[in-house]
């Protein structure tokens, strides 16, 4: 049922979200800098902070506190949900495995940036915020520009910009320690120290915490560690030097494949016909040597990725400033899944499965205990591996500014990086089995491998652990490597109530693909000989935007913004189908943008009101999916085939408007909500091939080929995986303060037109084109929250509670979905739950859950 209505949606445009009263709060300290000429600078340092009626973009703004006060055990982005055109979700629903979109675009089109450094994948652009959980704990400051924004860097920044900016070293004199808890045995314990600057320009930072527990999830446990250094040095005005050293090394099982509605329903332990959330299919139990039943998960994530950076801030002089920033990161890391079959069978067939929807792993080990490896087949017995995904990246990036005059600034600078990936696999379990035969890698003859990796041991190494030998690698066994050269500049004019900017950058990404198992020279794909190594393949991008801010009065400002890429593609579209021959059809992708807004302030009201226009043109997809296969041989007469399907010519169009507000009418009373209301669709048709993980061709569609249009013309945008995009999202929030030191919180979110993610074989149905991507039920969610300050006589030191409750009532409702099952298709059961098949497949988002916290300031 839906329940916003005409007088809601009055509330909300007059009101507005919490992150632009906090941006008024922050957003003077954050944008300064110890040279005063340079501080008029608009976009400043290497950071790019957008300033409040100043800088020409749509920004949000939000500090430490609010982090602290109200993330609990939520996912990092989800602190973003009461910001306009922004959808964070939990996903599967494992630790860090959330999800990220802004205006329609997922995470791997989001700059992420901790200090103005970037930290998408340089293969693909991903960003798994599992890697980054300690940045809770560190960040003084968050900032989410929407759309291009304002960084100079020849970043992907089609949806828009996140920043964290972490604590410095000089930061005052003192420290915190925190403890909370929270449902499913969630407990995080952190402490922090700062030392303060000495007399001789010495200052240093330190922070630690660990959290374990499991989330709403079944068996979702979990262990993750955070640490965070910071040494600064100023040994004058001129000079300042600021060294970090930050990891948060991690392990957590996994909830990675969304089951189908009629699966929650029918494995939901109280028979009520109602959908039992917390359903895990990627795990199940086995009978140990004492006769116990022993939970053991089949999908699993694992990582450590230390950062290590040394920032330079030279003022040459009173006009003239150098930023320098070099840094390096050397992650360890990948994740679990099945690999093979046994006796035909695939994990996923019926008969491996328990009457509670569970692996029955005593079935599958002694049907693996049965098959000699050394005299069977390749790929004979079912094992869990570990697909490794491991890099070594290293970079520089320097911005020279000089004011000219009064009105007039420019900057230039350069951001080089170096990356090398690792991706192999390797065994973590053997399911019984005695070894896994592969004759993958074509330099040697097929041969058993046995010897295990506990992915659960935690790398400390901030250099980076070795990666395995090998004859230990199974599957796959290929690197990429990516040099990246860049050049950008800006110039500035600020003068009374105008300001403006123009900026260019352009860069050349070299892509090498190094494939370990190919026989050098011998080796045929696609008909070509090809070799271990491809060489580099150099693709030249370029971009330029510009903008303008007009402050009509000290109540009214008007801005604008306009810009274009040219972006290269990711590495696996230069060398798709896992293979080593380059693209034919290689093309660089052309985003254009325009935006206008206008702001209102003053001493009680801030408003926001933004309209803006994103095209991108020659977008290429790939989508990892599971297809369900006809196979004679297996229990229910069909396989459930891992594989990818790769998606190219995609144009979208994304249009929208945003609004955004804060009313204080008093001292201890805030009121904040958004609105946000996008138009996303396809334009023209695609082309989309498939594949099954060992890179052969999976004919899905029942033709003859694996290759098929995708009739996409008109269609809403959906996700790229088992994800969803919406284009209709509102929130109202209430802030109390009834006494001094106590507030009282809360927010309504509304989450409508939720699109599921696109699938391949619906949309090579010309007839399915008219219906488009199955929307998913619109939903309302409300949190709570209490913080409480209790201070000493000493007032610099004091205690803090805090509690939090998300989904206070306990709704039901789908975050994400992966399918597109209409009533009559195949895989359809005839039965409709909210108005949708319960044959597709959904994530559902959790229930009611808690946190509760408890600091001590000294």
């Amino acid at each position: 049922m839906k329940l916003i209505n005409k007088s809601m949606l009055t509330a909300i445009i007059t009101l507005s979200t919490a992150s632009v009263y906090y941006a008024q709060q922050t957003q003077d300290t954050v944008t300064t800098t110890r040279s005063k000429d340079i501080e008029e600078v608009i976009l400043q340092g290497v950071t790019d902070i957008a300033k409040d009626r100043k800088t020409p973009v749509a920004a949000s703004t939000i500090k430490a506190a609010q982090l602290v006060e109200r993330l609990g055990n939520q996912e990092l982005p989800e602190i973003l949900n009461t910001t306009p055109s922004v959808y964070a979700t939990k996903s599967g629903g494992g630790f860090g495995d959330g999800g990220l979109t802004i205006r329609g675009f997922e995470s791997r089109n989001i700059a992420v940036m901790v200090n103005g450094m970037p930290v998408n994948d340089m293969e693909g652009g991903t960003v798994y915020f599992s890697n980054w959980t300690g940045l809770s704990d560190v960040t003084s400051t968050l900032q989410v520009q929407r759309g291009l924004g304002s960084s100079k860097l020849a970043i992907a920044s089609v949806g828009g910009t996140v920043n964290f900016l972490t604590r410095s070293a000089d930061m005052k004199k003192g420290g915190v320690v925190r403890l909370g808890v929270g449902n499913n045995d969630y407990l995080k314990t952190s402490f922090a120290y700062n030392t303060g600057k000495s007399d001789k320009g010495w200052s240093s930072s330190i922070l630690m915490s660990r959290q374990a527990g499991s989330t709403y999830v079944e068996n979702t446990d979990y262990e993750s560690y955070a640490y965070y250094f910071a040494l600064g040095w100023e040994p004058n005005k001129k000079h300042n030097f600021q060294f970090t050293l930050t990891s948060a090394p991690q392990w957590h099982d996994q909830r990675s494949y969304a089951s189908a509605i009629s699966d929650y329903i029918k494995f939901n332990p109280d028979n009520d016909g109602t959908p039992y959330r917390a359903y895990n299919s990627d795990f199940g139990y086995y009978t140990d040597s004492e006769g116990r039943r022993v939970a053991l998960s089949n999908k699993s994530n694992y990582y450590a990725k230390p950062v290590m950076m040394l920032n330079w801030d030279w003022n040459m002089s009173e006009k003239s400033k150098l930023s320098t920033v070099l840094y390096a990161s050397n992650g360890r890391g990948g994740g679990t899944g099945d690999l093979g079959r046994v006796g035909g069978k695939s994990i996923n067939d019926t008969s491996f499965r328990d009457t509670s929807g569970h692996y029955n792993f005593d079935k599958i080990f002694a049907a693996n205990a049965a098959v000699n490896p050394y005299t069977a087949g390749n790929g004979a017995t079912l094992i869990r591996r570990a697909s490794i995904n491991s890099h070594n990246w290293y970079g520089i990036l320097a911005n020279f500014q000089h004011k000219i005059n009064d009105n007039w600034n420019f900057s230039i600078g350069t951001d080089d990086r170096y990356y090398y990936g690792y991706h192999y696999q390797v065994i973590t379990d053997l399911y019984g089995a005695t070894g896994y035969k592969d004759a993958n890698n074509k330099n040697l003859a097929p041969r058993v491998v046995n010897s295990l990796y506990n992915y659960k041991k935690l790398s400390w190494n901030p250099f980076g652990g070795k990666t395995a030998a090998l004859e230990e690698q199974i599957g796959y066994s290929n690197d990429g490597e990516v040099l990246w050269y860049s050049a950008f500049g800006q110039i500035e004019y600020s003068k009374n109530n105008l300001s403006a900017f123009l900026q260019g950058s352009v860069s050349n990404q070299s892509y090498q693909r190094i494939d370990n198992f190919v026989q050098d020279g011998v080796t045929k794909q696609q008909g070509q000989i090809v070799n271990t190594k491809t060489g580099f393949k150099d693709l030249f991008g370029y971009n330029i935007k510009g903008g303008a801010n007009y402050n009509i009065d000290s109540n009214h400002n008007v801005f604008a913004n306009i810009g274009y890429y040219s972006k290269q593609p990711f590495m696996n579209s230069v060398y798709p189908s896992n293979q080593q021959v380059v693209n034919p059809t290689l093309t660089n992708e052309k985003i254009f943008s325009a935006e206008v807004g206008y702001g209102f302030r003053s001493a009680k009201f801030n408003a926001n009101v933004n309209l803006y226009r994103t095209q991108w043109k020659d977008r290429w997809m790939r989508r990892t999916m599971d297809f369900e296969i006809p196979d004679p041989s297996s229990t229910n007469g069909v396989s459930i085939i891992k594989g990818y399907a790769e998606i190219n010519g995609i144009t979208q169009v994304h249009m929208g408007v945003e609004v955004d507000a804060a009313y204080k009418p008093t001292s201890f009373l805030e009121f904040q909500g958004m609105l946000s209301f996008g138009d996303y669709k396809y334009k023209g048709n695609a082309t989309g091939t498939t594949f099954d993980e060992n890179n052969n061709p999976l004919n899905t569609t029942g033709s003859s080929s694996n290759s098929a249009t995708l009739y996409l013309d008109g269609v809403k945008v959906g996700g790229s995986s088992s994800n969803s995009i919406p284009q209709f999202t509102a929130s109202l929030g209430a802030t109390v303060r009834p006494v001094k030191d106590l507030s009282i919180y809360g927010t309504w979110r509304y989450t409508g037109k939720l699109y599921s993610s696109i699938d391949v074989s619906t949309f090579a149905v010309q007839t399915n084109q008219d219906r488009g991507v199955l929307q998913l039920p619109d939903f309302n969610l409300f949190d709570l929250g209490a913080s409480y300050k209790l201070k000493l006589k000493d007032t610099s030191k004091y205690f803090t509670i805090g509690a939090n409750v998300y989904n206070l009532f306990d709704t039901t409702y789908i975050a994400d979905g992966a399918t597109n099952i209409f009533e009559g298709d195949k895989g359809s059961t005839g039965v409709l739950y909210k108005g949708i098949d319960t044959g597709n497949r959904v994530y559902f988002g959790f229930g009611r859950t808690w946190t509760a916290t408890l600091s001590f300031n000294f």
